[in-house]
């Protein structure tokens, strides 16, 4: 990777509380959690704040392709501070579709000189799939195929980012029987990229990312997919707030019973939870926390970071335990109590006052027995 992508020594603005539209402490401590999202040492703060504050924007290209918005929708939304502020300050958004004031041949002309200007060093993010059967002729932008967009500007990027889970594995667009032959990045390009997937993500994962690229000139520690492990190295059933739940034998078993209303485990309706690498339980989404993610509102995890579970398994399958196994069954929660029949009472309390008479009666008997023996025994005794 190139070391001159960011020069921290050039001082673009030193009044980030001013540039970003939030005070000095709200900046600091957004760095300090974006530290600990990453999982960064305390002293990691500084540096990410000295990069946001001095760095020199780096380019990104945007590109849109078989998708519904909604990573970009997501990223958007986020709030304190907001994160659509902190991205378009402190990036230079050369080319996005969506947010383009520009259309057509401007908006194309903008990201070919965006590409030339910043050759070798901008970042290029790709939300949505590629469609690749048939030549690519299912998704065009400006005449010209996914395909060869895509190839076109990774060729000369310093980075690559596939954000969304259409991007990250094909997505909903690649669901059976996938007649146009969607495509991760990856397969498409033939290499590995960092995959931020979700549908959508949490927009934090997206901006650690691209923070730590800001901070460090290097791109996040990532697993075998390519996700960053600082998000997905943990299943989301570790940190569910359901999970005591489960571990007790607490399940909704439809909904809107008296288990889904009271928040038990929603495994037995389905939840991906525990085959489903992903943060959203600590992290939440947008300005709601950690409510505002599907199990926090009472549905069911589908797995959609995950290729193989989200958008192919049905909801309602079970997922398969990666970490715990329960057994087959449980005490039950509040034990019912039964009636006795009249006939019932009366005969249970005839053999309880027969078994009572049995007791008192060899009581009596090993009381007379232990009195003769001690009897004889002390006289004996006493006896010269």
């Amino acid at each position: 990777m190139n070391e001159t992508i960011f020069d921290l020594e050039t001082a673009t603005d030193t009044g980030v509380a001013g540039r970003l539209g939030i005070s000095r402490r709200e900046f600091l401590k957004f760095c300090a959690a974006t530290a600990a999202t990453l999982g960064l040492p305390a002293s990691a703060e500084a540096a990410i704040a000295k990069a946001m504050e001095t760095a020199q924007r780096p380019s990104v290209i945007w590109l849109h392709f078989q998708e519904c918005t909604g990573c970009s929708e997501s990223l958007l939304r986020a709030e304190h501070p907001t994160i659509d502020k902190l991205i378009l300050d402190v990036i230079s958004l050369d080319y996005h579709e969506t947010l383009f004031a520009a259309a057509g041949h401007q908006a194309e002309a903008a990201r070919k000189a965006a590409m030339k200007a910043h050759k070798g060093k901008y970042v290029l993010v790709v939300e949505g799939a590629i469609p690749v059967k048939d030549k690519g002729i299912y998704c065009k932008v400006g005449g010209q195929t996914a395909v060869d967009m895509l190839k076109e500007c990774a060729a000369d990027a310093a980075a690559v980012i596939a954000i969304g889970s259409c991007a990250a594995w094909g997505g909903m667009p690649a669901t059976d029987p996938n007649p146009t032959g969607a495509s991760s990045v990856a397969e498409v390009l033939g290499k590995s990229v960092v995959t931020i997937p979700g549908c959508p993500p949490s927009p934090y994962n997206f901006l650690a990312t691209v923070v730590h690229f800001l901070t460090f000139k290097s791109l996040p520690a990532v697993d075998q997919l390519g996700r960053p492990l600082f998000a997905y190295s943990r299943l989301i059933h570790e940190h569910c707030e359901r999970r005591a739940h489960f571990d007790a034998g607490r399940f909704a078993i439809e909904f809107g019973d008296e288990g889904h209303r009271k928040g038990y485990c929603l495994y037995k309706l389905g939840c991906k939870g525990p085959e489903t690498y992903a943060n959203c339980p600590t992290i939440g989404f947008n300005d709601l926390g950690e409510v505002s993610w599907p199990v926090g509102c009472g549905h069911p995890c589908i797995g959609c970071t995950e290729k193989g579970v989200g958008f192919t398994k049905p909801i309602h399958e079970l997922a398969v335990l990666k970490s715990v196994e329960p057994p087959l069954f449980y005490p039950r929660i509040v034990e019912g109590q039964g009636a006795i029949s009249l006939g019932g009472a009366a005969l249970l309390a005839g053999v309880a006052g027969a078994a009572a008479g049995a007791v008192v009666v060899m009581s009596k008997k090993l009381g007379k027995d232990d009195q003769g023996k001690g009897g004889k025994s002390d006289k004996s005794r006493d006896e010269p």
